[in-house]
C-alpha cells in the first residue's frame, strides 16, 4: 500500500475466490466496477487466508477460519459472507459408509479450505462421536480412490455429485443446522486492521462496492445461471437452485452463528479465544 494515503493514491488489494459461489457478488463486480485503484486478486480460500496472513491482500473473501485464528489482526466487513441456513449444496462429505462408521477409516480432506476441515471434524468428533484418520490432498487425485470418505467443497464437490461415484452424500451446512438451529458462515471478507486505520474511507467505499454488487446479483440470478452453470459444468435449473440457496449478508444470526463455530474451535485449542466477540468493519 501506498505511503501516502489520500483515497486517490491507495491501490487496495482485494482477494475474490472464482468459485461458482461467488458469482452473484463477483459477476457483478467485474462488469461494474472498474476503478483501477482496487487491485483484483483470484485464488481459492486457502490461498487467500495464507496471502491476507501474509500482507500480501489487504482484504478478501476468506475462509471463515481464518479470522479466528488471528482476530487481532483483522476485522470482518459488516454485511457480507458466504453462508447458507441448511443446505449449502458445495460443501459435502462423501463417503461409501454412515457418519458414525467412520471412526478410523480414512478420510481425505479438501486442501482448498480450512473452514470446512474444522466443520467436518466437529460433525465427526463433536456430533457423532468418531475419530477417523485424516488426510489432506487434492480430492480429485489419486489419494481419493484409498480413502473411504472424502470432504470437496466448491466447484469440485459440485462435480462429485453430479458423478455419483459414492454411497453418500453429506451436506455439511444442513448437519451444522440440524444439531445447532443456526446457519453455518463459510466465509468472511476479512479487512487488514491497518488497512482500516491507514485507508479507512478506501475501505468503506469497497464494503459498499460489494454490497451493492451483491444485492445487484440478488436480482440478476437468471443471468449469472447462465454465464457461471457451463463452468462446472451443470444444468441451468440445479444451479439456480443452488445460488438461490446460499446467503451473502451477515446479519445477526449469522454472526451468533460464526461465535458458536469458534467457540467450538476455541474449546478444541484450535482458535484464539479474542475471536469472541466478532470485530465488524465499518
Amino acid at each position: 500500500m501506498s505511503e501516502n494515503t489520500s483515497e486517490k493514491h491507495i491501490v487496495a488489494r482485494l482477494g475474490m475466490v472464482n468459485y461458482i459461489n461467488t458469482a452473484p457478488i463477483y459477476e457483478v463486480w467485474k462488469k461494474s466496477v472498474t476503478d483501477p485503484s482496487i487491485q483484483v486478486i483470484e485464488q481459492p480460500p486457502s490461498v487467500l487466508n495464507r496471502m491476507l496472513a501474509a500482507d500480501v491482500i489487504d482484504m478478501g473473501f476468506v475462509s471463515s477460519y481464518e479470522y479466528c485464528i488471528r482476530p487481532q489482526k483483522y476485522r470482518i466487513l459488516r454485511d457480507l459472507s458466504i453462508s447458507s441456513t441448511g443446505p449449502v449444496g458445495s460443501v459435502f462429505l462423501f463417503s461409501h459408509y454412515q457418519l458414525e462408521d467412520l471412526n478410523n477409516r480414512l478420510v481425505l480432506l479438501s486442501n482448498q479450505s480450512e473452514t470446512s476441515v474444522c466443520l467436518i471434524k466437529i460433525i465427526l468428533e463433536e456430533f457423532y462421536s468418531v475419530m477417523p484418520q485424516y488426510i489432506s490432498g487434492e480430492v480429485n487425485g489419486e489419494m481419493s480412490n484409498s480413502c473411504q470418505a472424502v470432504l470437496a467443497i466448491g466447484d469440485d464437490a459440485l462435480r462429485l455429485v453430479s458423478d455419483g461415484g459414492y454411497a453418500y452424500q453429506f451436506d455439511l451446512g444442513e448437519i451444522w443446522h440440524d444439531y445447532t438451529g443456526l446457519p453455518f458462515v463459510f466465509s468472511v471478507c476479512a479487512i487488514q486492521e491497518k488497512f482500516c486505520r491507514e485507508a479507512n474511507p478506501v475501505a468503506r467505499k469497497i464494503q459498499k462496492l460489494l454490497v451493492k454488487c451483491r444485492d445487484q446479483g440478488s436480482n440478476e440470478i437468471d443471468a449469472i445461471c447462465q454465464l457461471a452453470a457451463p463452468r462446472i459444468p451443470m444444468e441451468y435449473e440445479r444451479c439456480y437452485t443452488y445460488l438461490r440457496a446460499l446467503e451473502y449478508d451477515l446479519g445477526e444470526n449469522k454472526q451468533q452463528a460464526l461465535e458458536k463455530f469458534y467457540g467450538y474451535l476455541i474449546e478444541r485449542n484450535e482458535a484464539d479465544p479474542e475471536s469472541i466477540p466478532l470485530k465488524l468493519f465499518p
